[in-house]
């Protein structure tokens, strides 16, 4: 892969996606819907992320929760590269249960950053099974192994106020709504200006900015689905297309229209 790309590959397990990428780009503050784990191969990068800030290096596991604000900034000049899989929430959940044999946990990866150099050798080996397509044996096999070896460590959570809360599920509910800070105040109980202060120092974001997050999260999903790109703009609330894909590149470092392609 050559400096600067960005790779989508298909994997052999619905719910999956695998990403390989050899950047300098730096990714302002965003967040998934979906739990990501990888390894960096070369270079090294800053975060800050919603456990804290960090640094991760060659050989390093990164690790991202469903909605937990992110950036990425390269560290010297050179960038870095990284495979990265991201999993369903709902995939992460069954594995859990099945893991567990029935008995349910709440599931989250507690550190950003894991310098585990048994953790990565054992991550590489799934991302190589996932994207070889051949069957699924071993790609679940791994997968739940994986996870298993992650169900133990400490969980740190962030505390949400309930007003902030409910200022999220209606935001979460309808994103493509024109919803205004009145709206978000009148749910909250808060003042306009007490909820953009409350809500960036809950989430790590302004309410506008978590907004567009969710846009982008329903875009990601109808793309996947092959609804044309105009389409999923309109539909996700995006003034236009070339809004959406301005607010796309900036999250996941790739087009609207080459995503689709990976999908195609």
């Amino acid at each position: 892969m050559k400096t600067g790309q960005f790779r989508m590959r298909q994997c052999a397990i619905e719910g999956v996606e695998a990403v390989e990428a050899d950047t300098a780009h730096s990714f302002g503050r965003h967040t998934h819907d979906q739990f990501g784990i990888g390894v960096i191969i070369r270079g090294a990068q800053k975060s800050a992320s919603g456990r804290g800030p960090v640094e991760a290096g060659p050989g390093d596991m990164i690790t991202v929760n469903p909605g937990e604000v992110h950036d990425g900034h390269p560290i010297g000049g050179e960038g870095r590269s990284w495979r990265m899989l991201y999993f369903d929430p709902g995939l992460i959940a069954r594995a859990v249960l099945d893991i567990g044999e029935g008995r349910p946990d709440d599931f989250v990866f507690s550190q950003p950053v894991m310098r585990d150099s048994h953790a990565a050798r054992r991550l590489l080996p799934v991302y190589t099974a996932m994207t070889q397509m051949r069957e699924t044996l071993a790609p679940e096999t791994g997968f739940l192994q994986l996870v298993a070896s992650l169900m133990d460590r400490p969980k740190a959570f962030r505390f949400v106020p309930p007003s902030i809360s409910r200022a999220k599920i209606l935001l979460d509910d309808d994103p493509a709504a024109a919803t205004t800070l009145a709206d978000l105040a009148a749910a909250s109980g808060l003042s306009r200006f007490q909820v953009v202060r409350a809500f960036s120092e809950a989430t790590g974001m302004t309410p506008h900015a978590y907004l567009i997050q969710r846009r982008i999260g329903a875009v990601r999903r109808m793309i996947a689905k092959g609804t044309p790109l105009a389409d999923a703009a309109f539909a996700s609330g995006f003034a236009d297309q070339s809004h959406m894909t301005r607010a796309f590149v900036r999250a996941y470092g790739i087009t609207p229209g080459a995503y689709a392609l990976a999908h195609s």
